[in-house]
C-alpha cells in the first residue's frame, strides 16, 4: 500500500532531531544507509523533494529526474552546485538568520580567547606552571580596530557585539552598506587597516584562498586572525607560515579547509586557538535551523512560497 505522505529523500544525517520530525511527517529515504544508486533508481518519478546539509549534499541527488526542491540546512551553500541546480529548474532553500546569534557569540568568544590566550592560561594553570610565575600577558581590546571581511547579516550582528567592547569597526564587502563603519576597498586595504581580521567570507570557487599570505603580511606582526566563515577561503599552508614567522601575533579558527582534518602545523602552534566548528552549535540554534527546513517543505508541498529561497 502506497503511503499517503510524500516522498522525501533525506542526504545525509544533517541533524538527528530535525531528522526524527521528517520521518514522521513524511516518507523518508535515508540515502546514507542503503546503495545510493538503486535509492535514486527507485525514486524516479516518485519524489520530488530533498533535504541535506547546505556543506555537503551528495552529487547523486542531481539524477533524481523528479527532483524539483532541495531544501538545505546551514546558511552556507558552497555545497550545493547551483550550475545543477539552475539546469534542472531545482529550487534551493537554505536556513539563514536563525544562527546569526549563536554564530556572533562564538566569533566574540575566539576574539577574546585568541587576544588573551585563554586557552593556553587554562593548560598553563592545570600543569602547574603558575607556580612558577605569572603567564604572559595579552592583548586588550579597547581602541582596536576589529576588520570584518564578508559584513552580512552574521557579521552586522558580531559588529553589534563588538562596540561595547570598544572596539572600532572596519568591513570589505563587494559594495559599500549604509553604516557607520569604514569600509575598505580591498582585503589588503582592510588587513592593513586593522588589528583583528575577522574573516566571514562564504565558500566556493570565487573565494577559494582569498585570505593568504598577502593578506597576513598587511595584517602584521600584531595582527590576530580569526576564522567562523569557511576554511576554503584560507590558504592554512601560508597562515601556518605566517603563524611560524611571527607574520602574525595568533589564530582563532573554528573552520578548517578540509574538515573534519585539522593541519599538524595548526594543532602544534601554541599561537592557535582552535573549535571543532561550532558556529551554530547550540541545543537552541540548530532546532530553530530545523524549525526553517521543515517551513519550507510545507510550503513547498502545499504549493506556497518558499520561506528562503534562494535565488
Amino acid at each position: 500500500m502506497m503511503s499517503a505522505q510524500p516522498k522525501l529523500l533525506l542526504v545525509n544525517e544533517f541533524h538527528p532531531h530535525t531528522i526524527a520530525l521528517l520521518d514522521q511527517k513524511y516518507d523518508t529515504v535515508h540515502l546514507w544507509k542503503h546503495d545510493r544508486r538503486e535509492v535514486i533508481a527507485d525514486l524516479q518519478g516518485m519524489c520530488r523533494a530533498a533535504a541535506t546539509a547546505s556543506w555537503e549534499c551528495d552529487p547523486i541527488v542531481y539524477e533524481l529526474n523528479s527532483l524539483e526542491l532541495i531544501a538545505a540546512f546551514g546558511v552556507g551553500v558552497d555545497g550545493i552546485d547551483f550550475n545543477k541546480t539552475t539546469d534542472k529548474g531545482i529550487r534551493v532553500t537554505n536556513t539563514p538568520d536563525v544562527l546569526n546569534d549563536a554564530v556572533a557569540d562564538l566569533a566574540i568568544a575566539l576574539i577574546l580567547m585568541t587576544s588573551r590566550n585563554l586557552v593556553g592560561a587554562d593548560r598553563f594553570l592545570r600543569a602547574g606552571h603558575w607556580l612558577n610565575g605569572a603567564f604572559p600577558f595579552g592583548t586588550g581590546l579597547a581602541g582596536k580596530t576589529l576588520g570584518i571581511l564578508g559584513l552580512g547579516r552574521i557579521g552586522e550582528a558580531i559588529a553589534e557585539r563588538a562596540l561595547p567592547l570598544k572596539l572600532a569597526i572596519a568591513y570589505h564587502n563587494r559594495s559599500k552598506k549604509d553604516l557607520p563603519y569604514r569600509y575598505c576597498a580591498s582585503i589588503a586595504e582592510l588587513a592593513d587597516y586593522s588589528d583583528i581580521l575577522l574573516n566571514m567570507l562564504p565558500g566556493g570557487k570565487e573565494t577559494r584562498h582569498l585570505v593568504n599570505a598577502d593578506v597576513f603580511g598587511k595584517l602584521g606582526s600584531d595582527g590576530l586572525f580569526i576564522n567562523v566563515g569557511r576554511g576554503s577561503t584560507v590558504n592554512e599552508q601560508d597562515l601556518i607560515d605566517a603563524l611560524e614567522s611571527g607574520v602574525i601575533a595568533a589564530a582563532g579558527l573554528d573552520v578548517y579547509e578540509n574538515e573534519p582534518s585539522v593541519p599538524r602545523g595548526l594543532i602544534e602552534s601554541d599561537k592557535t586557538v582552535l573549535l571543532p566548528h561550532l558556529g551554530s552549535a547550540t541545543v537552541e540554534t540548530r532546532r530553530e535551523m530545523g524549525n526553517v527546513v521543515l517551513g519550507n517543505l510545507e510550503a513547498f508541498f502545499a504549493n506556497e512560497e518558499l520561506a528562503t529561497e534562494i535565488g
